[in-house]
């Protein structure tokens, strides 16, 4: 563990002298955020969380106290208990527009969680084929837009599914049977985001951000077919990449996110978000290093093709062992997110 400090530690002096760089012209911002999606989750079973003064804060406000100007937002289709539903999402929407926090909108197309493991269809999509399926989602993608856009937010970025590494709606849109398919649903989806928002950055989202080779097989695919995205979202977990054996050091992940960042954006023209991280809050000392070192480097070393970092739940506590809260209060993890 002391080596690992060390190593870490070491990595960021390299790269620490822009960490405070944010707010450039709007083309080059930085972006620090956070995925808060589960805010009326925990309202709903009494939760408050606390800053470490111990003051009560909302958690949007507290992510904006931390030093976060960006906030990620998941939608689902048809949640049975309404969390994350559209009305839903407008509400924890206006709390970051009142903020004059970034927001960005992530479609999982399902009615609960979507991720490499599952990307099950909304039930009310089921008896839907190919045509249906892409009108059912440019419908669900356009209404959810609008409902925002009518009420005065301004949507910087939207996710066209959640981690889509093998695709989405599946089998429908599994990508190793028939990209052509998973294209065509990309496709229906990003001329939805257009025709609501059109300066909104559409953005691809996949996880393992240290396996080129999974970036590649979704974006060769979506090029092949004449696919348009506008930015490529990436999940950084070291824990995850080493339990899948991707990796066998945070500095591995460290070392593979930065190249990869650079050799997708040459190669595809697009520049990269990483959308989604965490580190073991049980090693917040660890985290917060993790996490300096990640955003300096993507700020640093990635000649400019990494636009931000977004910690995923760092509210969420008990059985999810990468948030970045204990007792309801910010760790030092999040302290690598002030400015």
């Amino acid at each position: 563990m002391k080596k690992l400090m060390i190593t870490l530690l070491s990595f960021i002096a390299v790269t620490m002298n822009a960490v405070e760089v944010h707010d450039n012209d709007d083309g080059n911002n930085f972006w620090l955020g956070a995925d808060i999606s589960g805010t009326t989750e925990l309202e709903a079973h009494g939760v408050t969380l606390y800053n470490n003064k111990g003051e009560a804060l909302e958690n949007t406000a507290l992510m904006k106290e931390l030093g976060l100007n960006a906030v990620r937002l998941r939608v689902w289709v048809n949640p049975k208990d309404g969390l994350c539903s559209p009305k839903d999402v407008l509400k924890m929407a206006l709390r970051a527009k009142a903020l004059d926090m970034a927001i960005m909108i992530d479609f999982h197309y399902s009615d609960w969680w979507a991720d490499p493991a599952k990307q099950n269809i909304p039930k009310a999509w089921l008896k839907n084929n190919y045509a249906q399926m892409k009108k059912a989602l440019a419908a669900h993608t356009r209404k959810t837009l609008q409902l925002l856009k009518t009420n005065g937010v301004n949507v910087r970025w939207v996710q066209v599914g959640n981690e889509t590494t093998h695709g989405f709606l599946w089998n429908i849109g599994r990508a190793e049977t028939n990209m052509k398919q998973y294209a065509g649903l990309t496709r229906a989806g990003y001329d939805a985001v257009k025709k609501v928002y059109p300066n909104s950055m559409v953005i691809v989202h996949l996880d393992g951000g240290c396996d080129i080779k999974r970036y590649e097989f979704i974006f060769d695919g979506l090029k092949k077919y004449g696919t348009p995205w506008d930015m490529i979202g990436m999940s950084v977990y070291p824990y995850w990449d080493q339990e899948a054996k991707l990796e066998t050091s945070d500095e591995g992940t460290l070392r593979d996110v930065v190249s990869n960042i650079k050799t997708l954006s040459n190669k595809y023209g697009t520049d990269v978000m990483i959308v989604e991280t965490g580190y073991q809050v049980s090693r917040p000392e660890e985290g917060k290093a993790f996490m300096k070192a990640l955003i300096s480097a993507s700020i640093n070393l990635t000649e400019g093709h990494c636009h931000g970092v977004f910690y995923w739940a760092p509210e969420l506590e008990g059985q999810y062992p990468l948030g970045a809260f204990k007792d309801h209060k910010p760790t030092v993890i999040m302290d690598a997110f002030k400015r």
